[in-house]
């Protein structure tokens, strides 16, 4: 049997789109009446002349009452997902794209569950504003945590700026994020992967002990896989050295 790709995309960001906020609907259904309803929903919710129309009719299978879940699907909730896609593959649905914080993410995922009958799967691809992450990169500003050389251990320059870390994700709550250690080069491989993941480790257990909840924090340790500089020099191996702090999608 085959069922039919009908491809929703809130695409502001695209290159498909012509002016902000635009939706480009693409895809094909089984008959006019399915594409007419489509559309109908899609500019009730956004505005008429926010829809792009790229729906084309093919000999295509639907499951049962496809249609009427489809128009349980396309709702104001997705006016709250930016740069996003909602895709209906038959039975299969997956939502992408960013939204404000992580309780809205896991939310707007459960809630379209909630509308679909058992047969249905919802695949969760939304992630959490870069406006977030903007916090994080903002408060870091580019700075390397310090610790002792060849060690897991912090040095107070290093502990002053994890002190301004967990400030900055005290306002963030409710989210979760992931602590990276990097290295240089020099030295081998393996013992660079393992004490990138000791350094990652230790900023975790800091930032635990500054209030920020174990539970959101993942440690994980790059080793040299990820320069950004050259390890020629001295100060690009500097460089190397660092801790990343990333959003958890």
């Amino acid at each position: 049997m085959r069922y039919l790709p009908l491809l929703l995309l809130c695409v502001a960001c695209a290159v498909q789109a012509q002016m902000p906020g635009q939706v480009v609907a693409s895809g094909t259904v089984a008959d006019e009446a399915s594409k007419t309803a489509v559309l109908a929903k899609l500019r009730e919710v956004y505005g008429a002349d926010k829809v792009l129309d790229q729906i084309t009719v093919g000999q295509v299978t639907t499951p049962a009452n496809w249609n009427d879940y489809v128009q349980k699907l396309i709702t104001p909730d997705l006016k709250q997902v930016s740069r996003g896609q909602l895709k209906i593959d038959g039975t299969s649905v997956s939502v992408r794209g960013e939204v404000a914080n992580e309780a809205q993410r896991q939310r707007i995922a459960s809630d379209f569950a909630s509308r679909l009958n058992p047969t249905y799967t919802v695949s969760n691809g939304l992630r959490v504003s870069v406006a977030d992450q903007g916090v994080l990169d903002r408060t870091l500003a580019n700075r390397i945590v310090e610790f002792e050389s060849g060690q897991a251990v912090l040095t107070p320059a290093g502990k002053s700026i994890l002190d301004e870390m967990a400030a900055a994700m005290q306002k963030l709550k409710g989210q979760k994020f992931e602590v990276i250690g990097h290295t240089d080069n020099v030295g081998l491989r393996l013992s660079n992967q393992n004490l990138s993941q000791a350094r990652a480790e230790a900023v975790r257990n800091y930032l635990a002990g500054k209030g920020i909840p174990a539970e959101s924090l993942v440690a994980t340790g790059q080793g040299p896989d990820r320069p950004i500089a050259s390890n020629d020099s001295a100060d690009g191996r500097a460089r190397n050295r660092r801790i990343e702090f990333r959003m958890v999608q």
